[in-house]
């Protein structure tokens, strides 16, 4: 994880390294929800939203309302998941690297 939101990731690329480690979060929780045996009611919301924000990573800075909502929809569809905690812990971490989202 990035100590700051000042360092760069040396990666050889011009990245945001807060984009890097969104994309590392969501990819590991994706594979995560993947490989969990179980099935439950909202599996498809928290695989529709990793791939939203798999999308949003892939396409530079995303806009933190939209990272900050689909957070809450994957943490309500799989929240009870004990097995997915970390996975999503990681993920809430990389959406927070971007700040809050501006109030209207």
């Amino acid at each position: 994880m990035l100590r700051s939101l000042g360092q760069r990731a040396v990666t050889g690329s011009d990245e945001d390294p807060r984009v890097t480690e969104l994309r590392a979060a969501v990819s590991r929780l994706r594979r995560e929800l993947a490989a969990h045996p179980a099935e439950f009611p909202d599996r498809v919301i928290a695989e529709d939203e990793l791939a939203a924000l798999a999308a949003m990573a892939a396409h530079g800075v995303p806009e933190v309302a939209r990272l900050r909502r689909s957070l809450l929809l994957i943490a309500g569809a799989i929240g009870s998941v004990s097995a997915l905690a970390r996975g999503l812990a990681d993920v809430r971490c990389a959406v927070e690297l971007f700040g809050r989202s501006p109030r209207g």
